[in-house]
């Protein structure tokens, strides 16, 4: 069977010789005045246009082109314009040999040529060519042609871009000035309005003279003048218009309800872009009357929720976005609307979580009740995000202390569903409720007691279940059993944080109770020293100490009792959420982040990959604080000495980090009167080479049988392969095994101003470097590498700083076992950097 052929397309090129067909065809017509010619060359220049767009380089037929231009075909100069402006920026020496041709077309008598061959004059983006463009420009803002004038307003913007100084001498913004209120022509006027308060605002043009202008801008008449005729405008301009006036500060009172009164019909407009810009001048006029300002806010409802309910899915989302950020500051005026949002079916999921957002901030003693039972409902939505999303906005009223006994009730029986996700999620959400409301302990441990661990998967729901056996563990008559097998799978825990709570609840469990905990005590301990991360190896070495010097001290601090906590706190300040309400009708709200936190390059870093890489940021203070691991190993080893080794290094019992008298070989279990045979630990600690070892050693009497094992050396795949896609999903999925601090010499530093150097040498160890930026004195890198003939990734953020010759390292691992061993090699290849 012959499978079929897709025969070849005439706008793809099979090769390079399709484009040199279509230049030889140009140069045949370029100076034909047969019949049909511009049918031909309107093939031809199609063709060119279609190679263009999918990315072929036809910067050959560049002058070619600019010859058939030679037409009164306007269709034929589109085509042209379009391609000239495509290639000018990237060949400047092709571009000027367009400006013949378009300042010839600049008077032509059709006015659609003038502004097009204007329009495309402005495009060219070169500097070496400004002076070619001031001519035009003039003439064409004073052109008859209310499109020549429109395309000539916009283009001293592009032309103050190119040249400042160029734009200011020629006297254009006055000559804008005076368009601006002279002409009859309304989108002429908004050209020039937009074009002003584009060169008055830009940072660089700080004089006094640009001051004034401002100021004038600003002033009554011209506001008015504005406001008289904004019905005369398009959306865009009114918009313009809007933002402008929100700018004014009017003297008296009476002012303010003028220009509420003038614009109180944008409200009703059908564009939601009008009606946003209406809205946030009305909150920005009234925000020092309170009694006026929640009459607005009362007023602005209807608009809103119309605009929410009408348009595409985009357009609503956006609307609610501004709508919740009303809500979070007067919620109780919206109390009563709380039906307008809830969920429909046919509803996108980013919608449908904001609208859960809203309807946790409206619920009050009046409507909790109906609103707990629509979010119920869609918890059993088969729509697993969106299930989650409900389950939380239900734990989120509760915390609010709205209906708490109800809403408790219905928790509970999430947990019946025997839904995986479901169950999760409610775990979460219970340990939060215990947290705030103790009272209602015995009720949720009777039913999360029945849990078992085995069937939680999710790390942040078996850390809230292991936390629950911890705090609850005299209520729980299962706790240390089920603690026991937990640390019986250590190894088979990825989860830093639910290893975390593991170490914590065991030790809580030991003090409610010891005789049952004793086994799962010892072991915890030293899975948790032995630990590879960083966090989990602190932890245990710190209940280790507290547990070494006396028990019911160690009780007072890991265990001590708790009061119910009241307020949770948020996730944002009440600063940065007054910054968004300053920033209303931008993209602030939509992100819910000051607009600086999305736009300032020195807060986010000169990268490409997203903020889900950890937040990056370039500045010092803003990284984590890295203790040095050097450090780290020092304190331990001088903690883990024994009192006749102190003495013999001349240190007294007041040189010991907690001021205790010398050990004497046993644990005071104060709480229960428990001797100290529970957990045999040895009074003198053997010196090892490594506090791991020590701490590993002095745990032998409690039955644990630990083999120390010299790690094999770690070898690198010579030649790892990582796409940045993958390396920003792995980053982000994988948490920080280690944070350490390393030393790069002088001599590297140096090196420094070529990164390219530090780059090669990284990859003659085997590391390679997937992105890279920052300047003196911080420079910011990504590696990555691999286990040689393993798929075991290495992931490092390097952040070095010449001033100080440190380097601090973020190490994420697929396999976290072999992160102190890779932190190794990196350090070492670092290291030598610059030393050749």
């Amino acid at each position: 069977m012959i499978p079929f052929q897709r025969s070849a397309s005439p706008s793809q090129p099979s090769g390079k010789g399709d484009v040199v067909d279509v230049k030889l065809q140009l140069r045949q017509l370029a100076g034909s005045r047969a019949p049909g010619t511009d049918d031909s060359k309107r093939d031809l220049f199609k063709k060119v246009l279609s190679y263009m767009t999918i990315g072929i380089d036809v910067s050959s037929v560049f002058s070619e082109m600019v010859m058939c231009s030679a037409t009164s075909d306007i269709v034929l100069k589109k085509m042209c314009y379009l391609y000239v402006g495509n290639y000018a920026k990237y060949n400047p020496d092709l571009a000027l040999l367009t400006i013949n041709f378009l300042q010839r077309d600049c008077k032509d008598e059709d006015p659609m040529i003038r502004g097009l061959a204007l329009r495309s004059l402005c495009m060219l983006r070169v500097p070496n060519l400004v002076e070619y463009l001031v001519g035009p420009l003039a003439l064409g803002l004073k052109d008859k042609s209310s499109y020549v004038r429109m395309v000539a307003s916009i283009g001293v913007v592009k032309l103050y871009h190119i040249s400042a100084p160029t734009c200011v001498d020629a006297d254009f913004p006055a000559i804008l000035k005076q368009l601006m209120l002279h002409d009859q022509d309304a989108q002429v006027v908004a050209n020039c309005l937009f074009s002003l308060q584009e060169i008055w605002s830009l940072e660089a043009n700080t004089s006094e003279e640009a001051s004034r202008e401002r100021e004038a801008l600003l002033s009554k008449p011209v506001i008015y003048y504005f406001l008289n005729r904004i019905k005369d405008f398009n959306e865009w301009a009114q918009c313009i218009i809007l933002e402008m006036v929100s700018k004014y500060v009017p003297p008296d009172h009476n002012e303010i309800f003028d220009i509420m009164n003038l614009l109180e019909d944008r409200l009703q407009h059908a564009n939601g872009a009008v009606v946003l810009a209406t809205i946030k001048l009305f909150l920005q006029l009234t925000l020092d009357m309170t009694d006026v300002h929640q009459q607005v806010y009362e007023r602005i409802k209807a608009p809103l929720l119309t605009q929410v309910s009408s348009g595409s899915p985009e357009q609503s989302f956006a609307v609610l976005s501004h709508l919740h950020l009303l809500v979070m500051r007067a919620p109780m005026l919206f109390s009563a609307d709380y039906k307008h949002f809830y969920c429909l079916y046919n509803e996108p999921f980013y919608v449908k979580k904001l609208k859960l957002e809203m309807l946790t901030a409206v619920a009050n003693e009046s409507n909790t009740y109906e609103i707990v039972t629509e979010l119920c409902e869609y918890a059993a939505n088969v729509d697993i995000p969106m299930a989650r999303e409900s389950i939380r906005a239900v734990g989120k009223i509760a915390l609010q202390q709205y209906d708490v006994n109800a809403i408790v009730d219905r928790l509970l029986q999430f947990l019946d569903l025997e839904k995986d996700h479901v169950t999760a999620e409610t775990l979460v959400l219970v340990k939060d409720l215990l947290r705030k409301y103790p009272q209602w302990s015995r009720d949720c441990i009777a039913v999360v007691g029945n849990i078992s661990s085995k069937n939680i998967q999710e790390p942040k729901a078996k850390a809230a279940l292991i936390w629950m056996l911890g705090e609850y563990a005299q209520d729980m008559h299962d706790a240390p059993y089920v603690l026991e097998s937990l640390v019986e799978n250590w190894e088979d825990e990825d989860s830093a944080e639910v290893r975390l709570h593991l170490l914590t609840s065991v030790v809580k469990c030991f003090f409610k109770r010891p005789p049952e905990t004793q086994q799962a005590l010892g072991a915890a301990l030293a899975a948790g020293v032995a630990d590879f991360h960083q966090d989990v190896h602190d932890r245990a070495l710190f209940y280790y100490r507290l547990l070494q010097y006396k028990v019911f001290i160690a009780e007072r601090i890991v265990d001590p009792p708790k009061q119910a906590v009241s307020v949770f706190a948020d996730n944002q300040s009440s600063e940065i959420k007054d910054r968004i309400f300053d920033e209303f009708n931008s993209l602030s709200v939509v992100y819910q982040k000051p607009s600086y936190m999305f736009t300032d390059k020195e807060y986010r870093g000169p990268f490409a990959f997203s903020e889900e890489l950890g937040n990056m940021s370039m500045g010092v203070e803003g990284a984590e604080t890295i203790v040095s691991s050097q450090r780290v190993e020092a304190n331990d080893k001088d903690l883990l000495l024994s009192a006749s080794e102190k003495e013999d290094k001349g240190l007294s019992n007041n040189d010991s980090a907690y001021n205790a008298p010398a050990y004497d070989g046993s644990l005071s279990l104060a709480p229960s009167q428990v001797q100290s045979d529970l957990v045999s630990l040895e009074p003198q600690l053997p010196s090892q080479s490594s506090q791991t070892s020590s701490v590993i050693d002095d745990l032998l009497g409690l039955g644990l049988s630990v083999a120390s094992t010299p790690a094999p050396a770690l070898k690198l795949n010579a030649k790892p392969v990582l796409d940045p896609n993958t390396f920003q999903q792995k980053w982000r999925q994988l948490s920080v095994s280690l944070s350490e601090e390393a030393s790069i010499s002088p001599q590297g530093v140096a090196a420094l101003s070529n990164l390219q150097s530090l780059l090669h040498h990284m990859q003659g160890h085997s590391i390679q470097c997937i992105a890279s930026g920052g300047q003196s004195p911080n420079f910011k890198f990504f590696f990555f590498a691999q286990k040689s003939e393993e798929p075991s990734l290495f992931l490092v953020e390097c952040i070095i700083n010449s001033s100080s010759c440190k380097a601090q390292l973020k190490i994420k691992a697929d396999d976290e076992s072999s992160s102190f061993a890779f932190s190794k090699v990196f350090k070492s290849a670092l290291s030598s950097y610059g030393m050749a």
